[in-house]
């Protein structure tokens, strides 16, 4: 799995100015008029205004093509994110948007019937209509190199989204039999690998539903204690309680939890947008949340998770570079030499001499 990387407050200041600098820069420019007619090539914006009661898009139909969702959270109090949804599937998120608060995601949206959906709003979704274009079709077709590369791009991502998740059932099934045999030592030894595997694929985990809280939940996540499950409640009973009594049904639901995940992702497609946005979402967590070792609380293996995120992130990347070079040569040189500088950051922490990067490219 690589080399353990151990938490150290120094690092964090170091690490947080290369995340901060914008290690991917894939969603380009949010120029484009409120619902208007989307000319190839050129992106829309469509503000999505977002209340106690409902998520509220300034127009509900729009042409296909690329679009920027700009999400305004105007006074809505606990309501504090906007999704667009395919069914069960997310495509792309704002989160963590306080009252007063606005930010953006952006998708080449296809022709469909979509929902904007605000959890914990009285109206949580809204439908949303995306109609098709011959400007759209124009935009999609016009580069057969840059469509064949996204398309290689995405098929190979979800190959490897399904290798990492095949190498956490292993590893989680390993660390659940270590757990149930109440063995603390054994236990807190294996907890670190299916950490590095999950933590992979987070740019698309939480695009599974309810199962990415059930296996990544936070204590300050979970409705109450009693229902927290997953990694998490099992690191706090080994690393700060030290007694595994009574996680064996815990142990028990994230093995099958995994296992479910390991048949979603079998049948899982991805598209391009969806994978970078996902990809810069997570850095952007890394940078604010999880670089102040909130996530990794009772192990104190923070760095080894943002290991696995910006790996994760950078396999994204890598599959998406040949796209974005005949795109813009420019950006896909700076976000290529921002990851560099990530893994320089992380390397001086990791523990062992010599200890090289795990890149996944």
């Amino acid at each position: 799995m690589g080399a353990h990387v151990r938490r150290a407050p120094v690092a964090y200041s170091a690490i947080a100015v290369v995340i901060a600098t914008g290690v991917v820069a894939c969603g380009g420019s949010d120029s484009g008029s409120s619902g208007g007619s989307s000319a190839a090539g050129k992106k829309q914006t469509v503000t999505v205004t977002i209340t106690s009661k409902s998520c509220s898009p300034d127009v509900a139909t729009i042409p296909s093509g690329p679009t920027t969702f700009k999400v305004v959270d105007k006074d809505a109090g606990d309501v504090t994110e906007a999704e667009l949804v395919d069914g069960d599937t997310i495509l792309g998120e704002k989160e963590n948007l306080t009252p007063g608060l606005s930010g953006t995601f952006s998708l080449n949206v296809k022709a469909g019937k979509y929902q904007l959906y605000c959890p914990g709003a009285d109206t949580e979704k809204t439908d949303f209509t995306v109609t098709q274009t011959a400007a759209a079709t124009a935009a999609a077709t016009r580069s057969a190199e840059v469509t064949s590369a996204l398309r290689v791009a995405t098929t190979g991502y979800a190959t490897y989204v399904r290798q990492q998740v095949a190498d956490l059932v292993t590893s989680t099934g390993a660390f659940v039999t270590a757990v149930k045999a109440g063995d603390l030592d054994q236990a807190a030894k294996l907890y670190a690998a299916p950490r590095l595997d999950y933590e992979r694929i987070e740019p698309v985990a939480e695009s599974f539903g309810d199962l990415d809280p059930a296996i990544d939940a936070r204590i300050d996540d979970a409705p109450d204690v009693a229902s927290w499950t997953g990694f998490h409640r099992l690191e706090k009973a080994i690393f700060a309680d030290r007694s595994l009594a009574g996680t064996a049904p815990i142990a028990d639901k994230l093995n099958t939890d995994v296992g479910k995940l390991n048949t979603l992702v079998a049948k899982a497609t991805f598209q391009p947008a969806q994978i970078a946005n996902g990809a810069t979402e997570l850095l952007d967590e890394v940078g604010k949340t999880k670089i102040t070792g909130e996530e990794e609380r009772y192990s104190k293996l923070d760095l080894l998770n943002m290991q696995g995120n910006v790996e994760g992130a950078d396999k994204a990347f890598t599959l998406l570079e040949p796209a974005l070079k005949s795109l813009d040569p420019t950006l896909a040189s700076t976000v290529r030499t921002r990851f560099t500088a990530m893994y320089k950051a992380l390397d001086p922490y990791k523990e062992g001499a010599g200890a090289t990067s795990t890149t996944t490219r």
